[in-house]
């Protein structure tokens, strides 16, 4: 990446990682597997095209200076689940802070039993370590936060409105409780807390975030829910850009989160509310205690969704929220 235009040959790069030639070239074919636009063969030498949109540590760490998330980054070309493997970094007493994120993963994970599809480097799947002085029940809040911090960042990316690309569409950017963000009514982005804990405090969380980015395309069951930043705006976007960006802003939420007390868990509710058109005085249908349907009337102190049904208010504590509208 530092001599992207400059042709290497495999004696050359073989002597600076004290290799052989075959190793080399073998090197250079999973690189290519991966997605990697590399030129040549073994007998001219090596070439990269461009430099790839991959979300690398040596790429990403300068970019996250001066946050909890410069320091840890692991990066894999694939994956099961970077939320599994955080969690177990994480009960292996992993820093808070570490980061996991990956190229591909083969058993991504949604909210429940749902699945996340994640094909190769076309989205952010990414899973940090957090270690919070907060008990069990705010984790919600968490999560909450989080998805103030994932709003912050895909507005950072689209409201420049680089030149020669089209009107970007923040506009329409909306948060669902708790967990997914929508962009033009259809999901793009989800959020995954895990944690351990005991009692009366919390060991570690595991944050896992999938953002769909550059996805051309979705299988004909999901085309009508789910969509990516490029099917939406037409363009397609730097995902290391976006990721850095995300990383920053989540950085700041959890920094005022912990340091706010009270007024902060405070602030993340006032902010949720007044983003999402799915807190207050929407029409929904909610997929937990056999289904039922009402409007909702705001979030509660720790951050669960209230609807007004027929039979009083009820506050929604785990289950899928869609709107009827």
């Amino acid at each position: 990446m530092d001599n992207a235009t400059v042709v290497a040959s495999g004696t050359k790069i073989a002597q600076e990682l004290g290799t052989t030639r075959s190793e080399v070239w073998r090197l250079v074919q999973q690189l290519r597997r991966s997605g990697v636009d590399i030129a040549g063969h073994s007998a001219t030498g090596y070439r990269l095209r461009k430099v790839p949109d991959l979300l690398l540590a040596e790429t990403l760490a300068p970019l996250l200076r001066g946050t909890i998330f410069a320091s840890h980054i692991h990066h894999y070309f694939k994956i099961g689940s970077t939320n599994l493997a955080a969690m177990e970094a994480a009960a292996g007493g992993a820093p808070e802070g570490s980061v996991f994120v990956a190229e591909e993963q083969v058993a991504g994970r949604g909210r429940g039993a749902h699945g996340w599809l994640s094909a190769r480097s076309q989205g952010i799947y990414c899973s940090v370590v957090l270690r919070p002085a907060l008990s069990p029940a705010d984790v919600l809040v968490l999560t909450l936060a989080t998805g103030l911090a994932a709003c912050a960042a895909v507005e950072q990316l689209l409201s420049p409105n680089p030149a020669g690309k089209k009107p970007a569409t923040a506009s329409q950017l909306d948060l669902r409780w708790p967990n997914d963000l929508l962009l033009n009514g259809k999901k793009f982005a989800g959020i995954l807390a895990e944690l351990t804990a005991e009692a009366t405090r919390v060991r570690y969380v595991v944050v896992g975030m999938g953002i769909n980015v550059n996805q051309p395309s979705f299988l004909a069951e999901l085309r009508d829910l789910a969509t990516s930043l490029r099917l939406e705006t037409g363009n397609c976007w730097s995902r290391v850009e976006l990721l850095a960006a995300l990383l920053k802003s989540l950085d700041r939420e959890y920094r005022a989160l912990l340091k706010s007390g009270p007024g902060g868990r405070e602030s993340v509710l006032r902010r949720f509310q007044e983003r999402s058109s799915f807190a207050q005085g929407r029409r929904v249908r909610v997929e937990d205690d056999g289904g039922y349907e009402g409007v909702t009337a705001g979030l509660d102190a720790r951050g669960f969704l209230q609807v007004e049904t027929v039979n009083g208010l009820r506050t929604v504590l785990s289950g899928g929220v869609r709107g009827m509208d």
